[in-house]
């Protein structure tokens, strides 16, 4: 295969798109949100091109200005659950919120689909950037939590969950039948945890599966995110396209892992992207162009609306991108201030800013060939350790797995045929050892 170190790829499942109009594009399907058989499909063409695994986002709150992607659409673990049904290698991430919703469920959630996929469960971390969200969720005069605060339930959240999967010792189920004895009481614990915001008893009524506990995902931007990613995820979420942007932050999460003990190498930073793809690199700029067509000014102020939390209406549309202080900063608080940092840098109007955000003209557009060759400039220039394929057209899943990822395997740079029948096997990661069962002395720690 050429090279020890090799690209990782993820999926993501976003029904019509990540942008605001490519549900109107002639080919797409307006319905595909909640299209269970194109679900099936794109998971399992991922699975045929042997992506390590297949991702699907959430939001907690929905309004008339919401991107069409998250409108009408399977709650994440619901469709992991029946994706599960149907694959057998691919790994599948769900997205669940600390904000809204109760460890032990959840920690019962994330063990049974480790368990109905045979280990290949996955855990996007998240905390709700939403400030309505509670009005899904709370009470009559309920805020949500402050972005700080959101971080700390996130992190004993987590010390919870984790602890919670370690419940069953791995041969606690004895299955004695001619004995009587199901499971030795031994090996079987209770949490009892008792924390700032969560007080939990424990044990957990199922136990652990092939990869020993689900894989943690986290997409910490901010400080407060980027500290809790270094320290408890296996695989990270990372926005920014730009190269030198790019390169700082893997060099930032990598040493920010290394100085609370972890190995670095065993923290995979994956980058977000929306390739566009031609037969040649002309093609895709059209391609390009025809997206962006899609976009009204319109569509294009809602999408800034829905990250900001602000009323950009109330601005003349030709005029520099007003001041707006601190909006957005308890919601999706780097995407704003990234906003705000270049509109001012290059003097854009309004108008601009919301098109440019709406429809970003990708870094990774071109032909195959040329997708292939900046793929392999981040992954070897300390950029990434691979990459969150996000689909920008009907096709654009099918043209990546069909296009590129043949040219990465004759690189030597992404496997041929699965190695690993589990998620922490695709992303070579260790199995944790059970907790309880490594804190004794005769007993050595579980590895991968």
């Amino acid at each position: 295969m050429g090279t020890q170190r090799q690209i990782k790829l993820g999926a993501i499942l976003h029904g019509v798109g990540g942008n605001t109009s490519w549900w109107r594009h002639p080919d797409a399907i307006a319905d595909s949100g909640d299209n269970f058989e194109l679900y099936k499909a794109w998971t399992k063409k991922a699975e045929e091109g042997k992506f390590d695994f297949a991702f699907i986002a959430d939001v907690l709150f929905i309004n008339e200005k919401t991107s069409p992607s998250f409108l009408n659409r399977f709650e994440p673990l619901t469709i992991m659950s029946a994706l599960a049904s149907i694959t057998s290698r691919i790994g599948l991430v769900a997205t669940l919120s600390t904000s809204y919703s109760d460890p032990y469920t959840v920690a019962r959630q994330f063990a049974s689909l480790d368990k109905i996929s045979k280990g290949r469960a996955g855990w996007n971390v998240v905390t709700s950037a939403q400030e309505a969200a509670v009005l899904n969720y709370g009470k009559a005069g309920q805020k949500g939590l402050e972005h700080a605060e959101r971080y700390q339930v996130a992190e004993e959240y987590l010390q919870v969950t984790t602890g919670l999967w370690d419940s069953w010792e791995d041969d606690a189920l004895v299955s004695d039948k001619e004995n009587d004895i199901f499971f030795d009481p031994a090996k079987l614990h209770e949490l009892n945890h008792q924390g700032n915001y969560f007080s939990v008893k424990g044990p957990l009524n199922i136990t652990r599966s092939e990869q020993g506990q689900p894989v943690i995902f986290q997409a910490g931007a901010s400080e407060a995110g980027r500290q809790l990613a270094a320290k408890w995820a296996d695989a990270i979420f990372a926005g920014s396209q730009n190269f030198e942007d790019a390169k700082k932050y893997y060099s930032d999460i990598k040493s920010r892992a290394k100085e609370i003990g972890r190995n670095p190498d065993e923290i995979s930073i994956l980058i977000g992207i929306g390739p566009i793809i031609g037969r040649t690199d002309e093609e895709a700029e059209r391609n390009y162009e025809e997206m962006t067509n899609l976009v009204s000014i319109k569509k294009a102020l809602y999408f800034l609306e829905q990250y900001f939390e602000h009323d950009f209406s109330q601005y003349p549309l030709d005029a520099p991108f007003p001041d707006v202080g601190d909006v957005g900063r308890n919601g999706f608080q780097s995407a704003t201030e990234r906003v705000k940092e270049w509109a001012k840098r290059e003097g854009l109007t309004l108008r601009q800013t919301a098109l440019r955000f709406a429809t970003p003209k990708p870094t990774f557009i071109g032909s195959p060939e040329t997708i292939a060759d900046k793929l392999q400039a981040y992954f070897e220039g300390g950029c990434a350790d691979g990459f969150m394929i996000g689909s920008t057209s009907p096709t654009g899943l099918e043209d990546f797995v069909n296009q590129v990822v043949p040219i990465l395997q004759q690189r030597g740079l992404f496997r041929e045929e699965y190695e690993a029948d589990t998620l922490r096997g695709h992303l070579g990661l260790q199995i944790p050892g059970n907790r309880y069962a490594s804190a004794k002395p005769e007993q050595q720690t579980v590895s991968g």
